[in-house]
Parts: structure tokens; C-alpha cells; sequence
């Protein structure tokens, strides 16, 4: 990775340094936004506060120096603070589990996916084996909080896009928290950037996607999310949120301090090729 030159503070990197992948394959990822909507991103802003971090899209896209990251994934929050804090530890804890994995790939997956380490590194490792090496990446867990995924068809699991090195580096300016959204947003003051992706839910309907994520994000938490935002724009906060194009969501921000667009994505979200296709999103923005 290039060396950082300076830059003003929390703001969007020049284009020339280098890119970060995201070092997760995560359903509702915004790679889709950074792609093809990043001139949608603010430029400047204080602090970058991100509450559904997810696998970091745009945080790992606009590099600020400071920022506030959380999820309410606490494995996921305990990987980052991995990567932050012992990236080394992680990569060779990830090639011992891609050695045990070539030597008997069955028998080491569902022997993993049983186990609940509790040592930062383990779990770090742990999330990301089972993420690159599981059926199409998806994370789910059932009621119990236990993953339940199937072993896919990937067996590597150290790629070429690894840079733990750099984003521990880039990790070394952030907060990390596992916890609900609310607290993260109310801290959010004049000059920062709120950047909101939570799970898709929409009232009333019966879709099997988002009736999971109703489970994980109900209608209720839609509604306090939209209230949070709201106030953090009063506040002076620029606020930029995803979310589903549907006219319960939109009514929600149906507020005099956002502005709303609708933009399309490509969806990655399903096992055959043949039955993905183009989505709408809304996209909030604080009417600053």
C-alpha cells in the first residue's frame, strides 16, 4: 500500500492511493455504492460514524482518520478490533485454519462452526475462515446466535486482496463498538458524517429476506433509526443512509431535514445467476 499523504481532517482520500477490499463478503455490502455512486459520498467532514460497519464498504472507500464504527454483530466488532490491534496474529491463525481446511475441509468446517473461542484472534479467524469458506458467503445465525451456514464450494482462505497490514493501520484512528445503533448516532455532532445501512425491513411485507431481517432489525428499529438521524441532523451532522425503496421507509423521512434519490444496484443476493437482477435503493441524505 502507498504511504498517506496528509489530508484533511476525516475527509475522503485523493484517488491515487490505493483501494482497500473489503476483507468480507457481507449481504447488504455497499461495494454496489462505492462502484458506482461514490460522488454521492460527502468530501469533508469531521468524525465518520458508521453503527451497521458491516464488512466497512465505505469506510475502507473514504479512509477518514477518525472515525466511530459499530454493529451489533459482536463477533464481527471483535474482528475488527483483531485486525486493529494484532493483524499478524490473525494472518498466521488464517493460514493454520486454511492448512487444517486443505487436509480434511468437512471435517474442519463443521468442527469450527460448533466452536465459540473466546481469544480476540480466534474469533477474528474464526468469522473470516467460515465467511470465505461457507455456502456463498452468507452470515446467518439462528435463534440461538449460532451460525448455521453450510460448507460451499471456496477453499481459499487467505486471497490476494488481504491487506490486514494497511486497514490495521487505518483502524488505528477508530472506536470500535458492539452495541445498538442509537448510541452511536447520538453521538454524532456538527461537521460529522453519519453514514446508515441497516437491514432492509419494510412495513408489512412478507418477503422471505426481509422477513429474516425483521427478526434482526424490526420495524420498530426503522423508526427509532429515522428519529436518531433526524436529530443528529438538527444537530449539524451531514447524514447518509441506505435503505430500502418502499413507501414506509420513504415516509419515514418524509422530514424537512432530508432530501431523498432513488439510485439502482446490481444484487449478488441469491445462489443462481439467473435470478439476480437490478434493485432500487433509497438513499437519504441530510438537507444541509
Amino acid at each position: 500500500m502507498t504511504e498517506l499523504g496528509p489530508t484533511e481532517l476525516g475527509s475522503a482520500i485523493e484517488p491515487e492511493v490505493t483501494r482497500f477490499v473489503p476483507f468480507l463478503k457481507w449481504a447488504g455490502g455497499k461495494r454496489w455504492l462505492v462502484t458506482s455512486h461514490a460522488h454521492l459520498l460527502p468530501k469533508t467532514f469531521n468524525t465518520y460514524i458508521e453503527p451497521f460497519v458491516g464488512a466497512g464498504s465505505v469506510y475502507f472507500h473514504l479512509q477518514p482518520d477518525r472515525a466511530l464504527l459499530g454493529d451489533a454483530n459482536s463477533e464481527l466488532i471483535a474482528t475488527y478490533k483483531a485486525i486493529q490491534s494484532d493483524w499478524q496474529g490473525l494472518v498466521n491463525s488464517l493460514k493454520y485454519r486454511e492448512r487444517r481446511h486443505r487436509e480434511d475441509a468437512d471435517t474442519y468446517y463443521y468442527w469450527l462452526r460448533g466452536q465459540a473461542p473466546e481469544e480476540l484472534t480466534q474469533r477474528a479467524s474464526r468469522l473470516i475462515y467460515l465467511n470465505r469458506t461457507c455456502f456463498n458467503g452468507i452470515y446467518r445465525v439462528n435463534r440461538e446466535g449460532q451460525f448455521n451456514v453450510p460448507r460451499g464450494t471456496k477453499n481459499k482462505v487467505l486471497i490476494e486482496t488481504d491487506d490486514f497490514a494497511g486497514m490495521s493501520r487505518l483502524l488505528q484512528g477508530a472506536e470500535l463498538l458492539a452495541g445498538d445503533f442509537e448510541d452511536l448516532v447520538d453521538r454524532a455532532e456538527d461537521g460529522d458524517l453519519v453514514f446508515a445501512d441497516p437491514p432492509y425491513t419494510v412495513l408489512h411485507n412478507y418477503n422471505g429476506f426481509l422477513k429474516y431481517n425483521e427478526i434482526l432489525f424490526s420495524w420498530a428499529d426503522q423508526q427509532r433509526l429515522a428519529q436518531a438521524l433526524q436529530r443528529a441532523a438538527r444537530r449539524g451532522a451531514q447524514v447518509f443512509c441506505t435503505n430500502a425503496n418502499h413507501q414506509s421507509v420513504r415516509s419515514l423521512y418524509d422530514q424537512p431535514e432530508f432530501k431523498l434519490e432513488v439510485v439502482s444496484r446490481y444484487s449478488h443476493i441469491s445462489a443462481s445467476s439467473a435470478s439476480r437482477k437490478y434493485f432500487e435503493e433509497l438513499i437519504i441524505r441530510a438537507n444541509i
